[in-house]
């Protein structure tokens, strides 16, 4: 928590788990609220023993109180804290929350500035509003799954993150931003129901305008122009380093073949960016070979003094010695495999204050 950042002086009640809703509340702490995590007894979030680092990750800078809410002493003290909280935050199943009365409808009477945000899979109402999920499961309900793997092949998760996950956390972020500002207005609050599969399929919109243009029949098509694009990909060097390469637009793709001596790759059957992806594979194939006589700092350095869109595939562990990084402030710490500050600065954010994550139960006196 940042004592004089956006958020300064609002105050959380986090009772989400995992990680789309624990990542949305740490994201509030990195603007300065103030983050109660609500952990149900004996273990708390179900997080903290699902591996090593994970719950470490999105639940820096808040504290945790252990409390029963199937018991009416402890629920009726967590009821007192929802009065003094801005923002309530859930990830049960739909009708969860109504059962211990601490659902929307039940608390919008008697607090009425209260942003009530529900984050779940498919929402609090629908067919499938009560259908468990993961990440591959909203991609796969969102049109996600469909349109990634190979042209041919079956539906690939082929991203290393947990792309749903992520975008609902985003997505709640950027709603509840907006119902603390419209609260500044009207005076109230209001229950904003984010769903995961929701949210991806927000994110469809660019692949769905393709669809209108080209066809609903045209996903192998929409695949191969996803996955296979001419001078777009990332390629081996000599010394078994990876280069990103995205030269797609015409006067890339001309300084590209300069830079890497490929001028039979300059005629008309390549100068514009529709004749290119009928030979993609031929011209990813040449970039292939280019680069693989050459090591990866040498053709990084190259390429960049020619102001051509590339950069390294940097693995994890070498993220903290990154110099674009590092100058940034992004890392917490030069350790090897730090983890990341909030991106954007922000005036009155000091992300050195955020702390680690907490301990369980570490704020037991909030409930005396």
């Amino acid at each position: 928590m940042s004592a004089g950042g956006p958020l300064a002086g609002v105050t959380v009640l986090d009772f989400s788990e995992l990680l789309p809703g624990p990542f949305f509340t740490q994201n509030l702490a990195e603007m300065g609220a103030r983050v109660i995590k609500i952990e149900r007894p004996p273990g708390g979030d179900n997080a903290r023993r699902m591996g090593p680092g994970g719950f470490e990750a999105v639940n820096r800078g808040k504290l945790s109180l252990l409390a029963d809410l199937k018991d009416e002493a402890q629920r009726a003290r967590v009821h007192e804290l929802v009065a003094q909280a801005d923002v309530l935050v859930e990830s049960y199943r739909p009708g969860v929350m109504a059962r211990l009365g601490l659902d929307y409808a039940s608390l919008r009477e008697r607090f009425p500035r209260l942003v009530y945000v529900s984050l779940s899979g498919y929402g609090q109402q629908g067919p499938w509003a009560q259908l468990p999920g993961h990440d591959i499961n909203y991609l796969a309900a969102s049109g996600a799954l469909a349109v990634s793997g190979e042209p041919g092949g079956p539906p690939t998760q082929n991203f290393g993150l947990p792309v749903a996950d992520l975008c609902g956390s985003t997505y709640a972020l950027s709603s509840t931003l907006a119902a603390l500002l419209q609260r500044e207005h009207t005076g109230q609050g209001q229950h904003l129901d984010v769903a995961l599969a929701d949210c991806v399929l927000h994110w469809m919109n660019p692949r769905l305008g393709a669809y209108r243009a080209d066809g609903a029949d045209s996903l192998e098509r929409q695949r191969a122009s996803t996955q296979l694009k001419p001078a777009y990909g990332s390629f081996r060097c000599r010394d078994g380093q990876h280069l990103s390469v995205a030269a797609l637009e015409d006067h890339f793709w001309a300084r590209l073949c300069q830079v890497l001596d490929m001028g039979d790759f300059t005629g008309e059957a390549y100068r514009s960016l529709g004749a290119r992806k009928k030979q993609a594979q031929a011209i990813n194939d040449r970039i292939a070979q280019q680069l693989a006589t050459r090591d990866s700092a040498e053709a990084f350095e190259t390429m960049a003094r020619n102001d051509l869109p590339v950069a390294p595939v940097v693995s994890p562990a070498d993220l903290a010695a990154l110099p674009q990084f590092a100058q940034r402030g992004l890392l917490n710490g030069a350790e090897a495999l730090s983890l990341v500050r909030f991106p954007v600065p922000l005036a009155g954010v000091d992300p050195s204050a955020l702390g680690d994550a907490p301990g369980l139960d570490n704020a037991r006196q909030l409930l005396q």
